[in-house]
C-alpha cells in the first residue's frame, strides 16, 4: 500500500480518495468514501494527504480528533511557485491553476473571510465549487513538473513542504488556543484604567488623562485625534507633524506626559480591552486565525485578535492550566544567524556557530569591543540603514565579513533592478505593484511605532513603484526575513513531529518565538526537543554550516515572566 494519498470533497457530499505513486500520479482507481473522517482514519498507513487546501479539509479532522502526519496543500504550492515564476498576485485557488492548465479564462479567487470572534474554523468551508479529484491531480502533476523545472527543484520542494507543514501546524494551534485567564485580563485592565462608564464610552483613567492634555493646553483637546493635539501644539507655537511618540516627546510642554500615557493606554483599551476580550477568548483558550504565509516574506499573521502585538502587561493573562507549562522559546539573534548561513561568509558563520551574543562577538571583530554599534551595522546592513553612521558602520563590517555584506548587496541591486529575488529555499520577493500604508505591517516588516515613518513605507514592495531604491532596500531585507521565515517553518515542522506522541501542544507563534503547553513533567523535555528542531531545521534549509541557531528558552506559568 502507497503512503501517498490524495482525497477531495465531493460535490454530492462525501470524498474522493486514491493512493499515489512516487511520481505523484494516481497509483490505483479514485473510490468514494461517505466520511471524510472515516477515510482518513480508515488508512493509518497514510503519511501524506494531498489536497486542495489545507484549511478546508483539516479542521474537519482535527475537530473529530483525527491527525495526519503529513500534507501537501496545492494552493499553498501554486502560491509559492507563481511567486517563483515571476507572476506574484495572479490567481493562486486550484480552480484558477486546473484553467491555466487546460488554456481556459482564469477565474479570480474568491475573497477571504474575515475571522469571527469565538470561531473555532472561520475560514476552513471549501471555497466555491469542489474541484473533482481527477481535476486536482493534473494540477498537482503539473506542479510537480513546475517544481523540476525551478533552478534547484529539491529546495523548491522543500519549501512546499515546509509551507504545508506550517498549514498543518496553524490549524492545530488555531484549535488548541492559547490559555487565557479572563478573569487576570480584568483585573489587569480595571488596574490599567479603572471602572468602566456606562454606554461604551472611554474608562476613568483615559477621561481622566484626556482632561489633563485639555488642561494643559488651555482648552477641550482629543487625544485620541492625531489632527486636533497638531492643531493645539500649532497654537502653542509648537510645529510637529504627527502625534508619534518619537516626535512629540522631546517636546517641551505639559501635555506632553498626559498624551503619551494616554496614548499608550488607549490602545491597550481599543486593542486588548473588554470588547476584545469579550470576542476573543472562551472556554479559557484565546483562539486566533493563525495564517501560515500570510506575508510575502513568508511570516504569519493572524486573522483577527491582533495576536502577533499582544502588550507585556497582557501577557500576564495568559497562563497555563494547573500542573502545566508555558515553554517559551525566543530564537537569538536569528536574523544575522541567517545571514551568516546564506552568505557563507566565513568569518560570520564562525561568529554565528557560537551559541553566545553574536553582536558582542562581532563587536570584539570590528568594532573595537563596541556592541550597540555592531547591531546597528548588522541590522544596517539587513535593513538597508545606509546612510550617515550606518554608512559608516557598514563600511567596517564589509571589511570584517565582505560576503555578507556582498549578498545583501547584491539583493538590493536585483531589487532596484527589477530582477526577481529569492530566499535561499526559493521564495520569491514579489514585483513592484501599488501598495498602501498598510502594506509596511503586511510586509513583516518589525518596526516599532516610532520608527513607522513615512520612510518606513520604502520598505514595502512597490510602495512607490517607480522608486528602485525603496525596491531595492526591501529586496535586501527579503532574502534574509524571508530565509528566516523558510527556516522557522523546518523548525515547527520537526518540533511539531516531536510533540506528536506527548501531551504537550504548540499554541503560539510568531516570526522567531514559539510558545508550547506542557504538563509540568514534560517542559524539559520540550525545551530540548525545541533545541534539536532548531539544530535540524538550520541543517535542512541551510545545508552542513557551523551556524547554530540557539533559543532562550523559559519554563513558566505566565507568559509574561518569560522576558
Amino acid at each position: 500500500m502507497t503512503d501517498r494519498w490524495a482525497l477531495a470533497p465531493a460535490e454530492e457530499g462525501g470524498v474522493d480518495v486514491a493512493p499515489l505513486g512516487p511520481d505523484g500520479l494516481p497509483a490505483g482507481p479514485v473510490r468514494r468514501e461517505a466520511d471524510l473522517t472515516e477515510a482518513v482514519r480508515s488508512r493509518p498507513g497514510v503519511t501524506r494527504w494531498v489536497w486542495r487546501s489545507t484549511a478546508e479539509v483539516y479542521p474537519r479532522l482535527l475537530a473529530t480528533g483525527v491527525r495526519v502526519e503529513r500534507g501537501y496543500d496545492i494552493e499553498a504550492a501554486e502560491t509559492l511557485l507563481l511567486g517563483h515564476e515571476g507572476r506574484y498576485g495572479e490567481p493562486r485557488s486550484a480552480t484558477a491553476a486546473l484553467a491555466r492548465l487546460r488554456g481556459g479564462p482564469v477565474p479570480p479567487d474568491p475573497p477571504q473571510r474575515q475571522a469571527e470572534p469565538g470561531a473555532q474554523s472561520p475560514l476552513f468551508e471549501p471555497r466555491g465549487t469542489p474541484l473533482p479529484l481527477t481535476d486536482l491531480l493534473a494540477v498537482y502533476a503539473e506542479q510537480q513538473r513546475r517544481t523540476d523545472a525551478t533552478a534547484h527543484p529539491d529546495r523548491m520542494r522543500l519549501l512546499t513542504a515546509a509551507e504545508s507543514a506550517g498549514m498543518l501546524v496553524a490549524a492545530e494551534m488555531n484549535r488548541a488556543g492559547l490559555p487565557w485567564r479572563a478573569d487576570v485580563h480584568r483585573a489587569v485592565l480595571h488596574d490599567l484604567l479603572g471602572e468602566r462608564y456606562a454606554g461604551g464610552g472611554e474608562p476613568r483613567r483615559l477621561a481622566e488623562l484626556a482632561d489633563e492634555v485639555s488642561a494643559a493646553f488651555g482648552r477641550r483637546v482629543r487625544p485620541d485625534l492625531p489632527a486636533d493635539v497638531v492643531k493645539a501644539f500649532a497654537q502653542a507655537g509648537i510645529k510637529v507633524s504627527s502625534t508619534r511618540r518619537w516626535e512629540i516627546e522631546s517636546v517641551d510642554h505639559p501635555a506632553v506626559k498626559p498624551l503619551i500615557e494616554y496614548k499608550k493606554l488607549y490602545r491597550i483599551w481599543v486593542a486588548h480591552g473588554w470588547s476584545w476580550l469579550q470576542d476573543w477568548v472562551h472556554d479559557g483558550r484565546f483562539r486566533p486565525e493563525f495564517l501560515a504565509g500570510g506575508t510575502v516574506t513568508g511570516r504569519w499573521v493572524t486573522n483577527g485578535g491582533g495576536a502577533l502585538q499582544i502588550p507585556k502587561v497582557i501577557r500576564r493573562a495568559a497562563v497555563a492550566d494547573p500542573g502545566w507549562r508555558l515553554v517559551v522559546a525566543d530564537a537569538d539573534q536569528m536574523e544575522p544567524r541567517v545571514l551568516a548561513a546564506i552568505s557563507r561568509d566565513p568569518g560570520l558563520m564562525e561568529v554565528a556557530g557560537r551559541e553566545t551574543d553574536l553582536y558582542q562577538s562581532v563587536s570584539d571583530r570590528a568594532f573595537s569591543g563596541d556592541r550597540a554599534q555592531a547591531k546597528l551595522a548588522v541590522l544596517g546592513a539587513v535593513y538597508g540603514q545606509t546612510s550617515g553612521d550606518g554608512l559608516k558602520n557598514l563600511a567596517a563590517l564589509r571589511r570584517r565579513f565582505p560576503k555578507a555584506v556582498a549578498y545583501v548587496d547584491d539583493a538590493a541591486r536585483a531589487g532596484e533592478e527589477g530582477r526577481l529575488v529569492r530566499t535561499w529555499l526559493g521564495r520569491t520577493c514579489p514585483p513592484a505593484a501599488r501598495a498602501t500604508d498598510d502594506a509596511v505591517e503586511e510586509a513583516g516588516i518589525p518596526l516599532a511605532e516610532e520608527e513607522q515613518t513615512a520612510d518606513a513605507r520604502q520598505w514595502v514592495p512597490g510602495y512607490a513603484s517607480t522608486n528602485a531604491r525603496a525596491r531595492g532596500r526591501f529586496a535586501r531585507n527579503f532574502v534574509v526575513q524571508g530565509s528566516a521565515a523558510d527556516w522557522a517553518l523546518l523548525l515547527l515542522a520537526a518540533l511539531r513531529q516531536t510533540l506528536a506522541g506527548m501531551a504537550a501542544e504548540l499554541v503560539f507563534f510568531q516570526h522567531d518565538e514559539v510558545i508550547v503547553h506542557c504538563p509540568e513533567e514534560e517542559a524539559a523535555t520540550v525545551a530540548e526537543a525545541i533545541r534539536q528542531a532548531a539544530d535540524l531545521a538550520g541543517r535542512l534549509t541551510f545545508g552542513e554550516t557551523p551556524v547554530r541557531f540557539p533559543f532562550t528558552t523559559a519554563v513558566v506559568e505566565c507568559y509574561a515572566d518569560a522576558k
